[in-house]
């Protein structure tokens, strides 16, 4: 959801002042999971993102994978953008990526403007992620984390609430534009 705010603006060589609108995104608390989960993953992570799917129709979620489709030897980028491009188009309710380490599909969503990738490797960091930073990814480092760990982890990052409060205020100051 957007709401438009105004930029105040003014030009010093014709000494006018206007008011430019922009617009800001709402920050969601909890995930529409009427959306798809937008899922990705390089070779590295493959055999984790069939688990994960597996998972997930076990718990009546619906998903959109964006590959990778086998262990052959990939480009992490080339997965990590379409899952951030779907949450941040609102077309999928959060995403799921991996990697071996996770940092690649974390640096890599974390280019799109209104996306917060979170690596998590526990289930601590994986609700405080959600908490306090109102991550709307889970970066998963597949060399990492055991697969029973993985399922714990999706399953609080997918049903903890952002705090708000001093969190939000800081949140808030992360985005460039």
């Amino acid at each position: 959801m957007c709401k438009n705010l105004y930029f105040f603006s003014h030009t010093i060589a014709e000494y006018c002042f206007t008011f430019i609108p922009i617009k800001t995104y709402a920050m969601s608390c909890t995930f529409n999971l009427a959306l798809p989960v937008a899922i990705g993953c390089d070779h590295a992570g493959f055999e984790y993102k069939e688990d994960i799917i597996s998972f997930l129709d076990g718990k009546s979620v619906t998903w959109k994978d964006f590959g990778t489709f086998s262990t052959d030897s990939v480009d992490y980028p080339d997965f990590a953008h379409p899952v951030a491009s779907a949450v941040e188009n609102k077309e999928a309710s959060f995403g799921i990526l991996m990697c071996g380490s996770a940092n690649g599909v974390a640096i890599t969503a974390n280019k799109h403007q209104h996306i917060r990738a979170a690596v998590c490797w526990g289930e601590e960091l994986a609700e405080l992620a959600r908490k306090h930073n109102n991550a709307n990814i889970i970066c998963i480092p597949s060399r990492f984390v055991r697969e029973g760990d993985v399922e714990k982890m999706i399953e609080i990052f997918m049903h903890t609430d952002f705090e708000g409060g001093r969190h939000k205020k800081r949140v808030d100051k992360i985005a460039c534009a």
